[in-house]
């Protein structure tokens, strides 16, 4: 992945990483922040501080796309308001300098209105247990109870938005 983000060849790419849940998102944007290849900082948002409750998919990468990717693409800052799961409400603003590189991660995240604004794209593919398994130990009991409207979503998802197809990078996690 390193050397995908240092041939665009430029100081502030776009990663979009994908994947259903349980997949492995999060754990390849923080190795990837931590073997970041170019010179500085990189920004790193998951879509689990946007996307607003457990029906909130669709919301939450549509908030990503007008409030932080469109802005960053036009070179202007964006701002997004982190989803407050215990208040159930938006909680603090947050910005995105269009000057910095940009990873955003989470389930539904790459679409055809988000691809054309991402350098590096990226599919994690894992089967059903495994990523059960990771998602609930990973979020604990709290999850179980939501899995199957979560699922349903990210089916919707692969199935209109077709994620695979517009990735740059596909990668099979057991």
């Amino acid at each position: 992945m390193a050397a995908a983000v240092a041939d665009v060849g430029a100081t502030n790419p776009v990663v979009l990483i994908d994947g259903r849940s349980g997949a492995g998102k999060s754990s390849l944007a923080r190795s990837l922040v931590a073997e970041w290849p170019l010179q500085g900082r990189v920004q790193l948002v998951a879509l689990d501080a946007l996307y607003p409750g457990w029906g909130g998919l669709e919301a939450g990468v549509s908030e990503a796309f007008e409030s932080i990717l469109v802005p960053h693409a036009r070179g202007m800052l964006g701002v997004w308001q982190r989803w407050d799961w215990a208040e159930q409400a938006p909680a603090e603003a947050n910005a995105v300098d269009p000057a910095l590189p940009l990873i955003v991660e989470g389930s539904g995240v790459l679409t055809a209105r988000t691809a054309r604004l991402g350098d590096v794209r990226v599919w994690l593919e894992s089967p059903l247990r495994s990523r059960r398994t990771r998602a609930l130990a990973r979020d604990g009991e709290s999850y179980r109870p939501h899995w199957d409207q979560w699922a349903a979503q990210e089916d919707e998802h692969v199935r209109r938005d077709e994620p695979r197809r517009l990735a740059t990078h596909v990668f099979e996690i057991p």
